[in-house]
């Protein structure tokens, strides 16, 4: 298939070319600094063109004579992101059913049940403007992402590497579903494959843990001694601060991300394994971690390296950690 890549120089986007590459697919990337795409390996094996999700103009000329578009893009910044997003998500929608593109496929966030974070609500509002379009849209929900340059991981990384004694709130006593990017991007791929799909899909790997037992999990990979403190009383936006100061994220980033910690995020459905994931074995947890932690910049086998440094979607996670 002739396939577009939005967000194609982020921590997913960057790893998803080279796989679509092996697969025998012609792959154009979107993006709004096209200089940024001459640090990876597969520059010269890819179209470019310009893509802001917030020009309709560049929208509507980046998604022409494809067959499918594959959407990686989105906010966790301060302001009115959620009415960006949605605007965003219309913006691309249109313009897809105006070009005739085959299918979208989005990468979402598992959806939890309850009151939901800006953070959250913000991906479901997404995947249902898609989902409501005329174009069949795939949609992947994850959890958290285990890969060098993904934001919750690099997060997680900085605060445990950064606190010998770790301040766990009780309301974080959550189970998670975290899923290896190597994973993450088989599926992407393997979306292309058969009739499109118009509904989401629940992501996830073999375990289902608590954010302390994964807190461990990382410190035992990395070989830290960390010690946990259990903290009763600790409101979310106390703990955002928290964890901004000692990390040196953006705070705005740090917010959206604490207040999705007090859910429960796990699979609630397991169709991905029969329609996308047949005959593939998900990476455990440590394993994950432990190919993160090494600087691993690509999510398949016969992918092509990023030249210098790895890619990732938040600018910070270039800055040294100290």
């Amino acid at each position: 298939m002739r396939v577009l890549v939005t967000g194609a120089t982020g921590y997913v986007g960057s790893r998803l070319v080279p796989a679509l590459l092996t697969a025998g697919h012609d792959v154009v990337v979107g993006a709004r600094d096209l200089d940024a795409i001459d640090r990876f390996a597969w520059a010269d094996q890819v179209e470019r063109r310009f893509f802001d999700v917030e020009d309709t103009v560049s929208v509507h000329l980046g998604v022409r004579d494809l067959d499918a578009v594959f959407y990686l893009v989105h906010s966790m910044g301060a302001g009115e992101f959620l009415k960006r997003d949605r605007e965003a998500a219309h913006y691309v929608a249109a313009a897809c059913e105006y070009a005739g593109v085959g299918r979208i496929v989005y990468l979402s966030g598992l959806v939890p049940p309850g009151r939901l974070s800006d953070h959250l609500r913000s991906r479901q509002e997404v995947e249902q403007v898609l989902l409501d379009s005329e174009v069949p849209t795939t949609v992947l929900r994850a959890a958290m992402v285990i890969g060098a340059g993904s934001t919750s991981f690099e997060l997680m990384r900085r605060v445990s590497e950064r606190l010998p004694v770790t301040p766990v709130p009780v309301w974080m006593q959550r189970d998670i579903q975290p899923v290896a990017v190597e994973d993450v991007v088989h599926l992407l791929v393997r979306s292309l494959e058969g009739e499109p799909r118009n509904r989401p899909y629940d992501v996830g790997g073999e375990e289902v843990l608590t954010y302390r037992e994964l807190l461990d999990r990382f410190a035992d990979v990395a070989g830290l001694e960390r010690v946990q403190l259990l903290v009763p009383i600790a409101p979310t936006s106390l703990v955002g601060e928290a964890v901004a100061l000692v990390s040196g994220v953006p705070r705005t980033t740090v917010r959206a991300l604490v207040k999705s910690l007090s859910h429960d995020m796990v699979c609630r459905e397991d169709d991905v394994s029969t329609d996308l994931a047949a005959g593939h074995t998900f990476l455990g947890i440590d394993e994950a971690i432990r190919r993160s932690l090494a600087g691993q910049t690509q999510a398949t086998e016969a992918g092509g390296d990023v030249q210098g440094e790895a890619a990732s979607d938040p600018e910070w996670v270039g800055t040294t950690l100290g």
